[in-house]
């Protein structure tokens, strides 16, 4: 990776809190039998680009999915597109052998995990235009206001983001509280590679499932607003 890029974006403020949370014994043995073979720690990693053909065995569009979570929604869009590689990146160790065990219940053959911060994983060892598509799907929202600089979606990261989708590659967000989805909304724009794909708020998709947080935002009367961007050109 060039110098200059890790000297403009240094990871000073993280926009999550590292928990503990131990395993149950059914996430235990999941990770045992699993985690060799579908995950990988990013601070191991080798210097450099990650081989994901090597990993997954083929060549084929990559998706990665940042804060999967306990892994419900990202099992099921992995389930539901065999034809890309499905990389999904979260810091929480049972969240990721919780997912582990979905993976291995539905017999997933497109799905790796990855532990560890997005940030790290995007700057060190995801060249430039090497995703088809990056999800972000209700990233921690930070409610109060002098936490807000802890969001994820900042124009720094929306950058890096942007540089590693390829030409027509996607950057899907969703959020449940509206002024991050602004947030969202002017960050997003303002870089000049990216292009809304609709005149602001995307449709909800059919296709993406409704996570505990959209339903717990319905309950307390909160919509929720997704926005897809392409990549349509080099920064300006």
């Amino acid at each position: 990776m060039e110098t200059d890029e890790r000297a403009t974006f240094r990871r000073g403020v993280v926009s999550y809190v590292l928990r503990g949370g131990r395993m149950t014994a059914g996430q235990q043995r999941a990770w045992r039998r699993e985690w060799p073979r579908l995950g990988r720690d990013v601070a191991a990693l080798a210097d450099g680009p990650l081989d994901v053909d090597a990993w997954f065995g083929r060549h084929a569009p990559i998706v990665l999915e940042i804060g999967s979570g306990m892994g419900e929604t990202t099992a099921a869009l992995a389930s539901a597109a065999p034809e890309v590689n499905y990389l999904a990146v979260e810091v929480y160790p049972p969240g990721l052998a919780q997912l582990l065990m979905r993976a291995e219940e539905a017999g997933l053959a497109n799905l790796r995990l990855l532990r560890g911060d997005a940030v790290d994983l995007l700057r060190d060892h995801v060249p430039p235009g090497a995703l088809a598509e990056v999800r972000i799907f209700f990233p921690d929202p930070w409610p109060k206001k002098r936490h807000h600089k802890r969001r994820l979606v900042q124009p720094e990261f929306v950058g890096l983001v942007a540089s590693r989708l390829s030409m027509g590659g996607r950057l899907h967000l969703a959020t449940d509280w509206e002024n991050y989805a602004e947030q969202m909304l002017a960050v997003c724009s303002a870089r000049p590679e990216l292009r809304n794909a609709y005149p602001d708020w995307a449709p909800r998709p059919s296709w993406r499932p409704v996570t505990k947080f959209e339903s717990r935002a319905r309950q307390e009367g909160r919509a929720s607003f997704d926005l897809i961007y392409e990549r349509v050109g080099e920064p300006g």
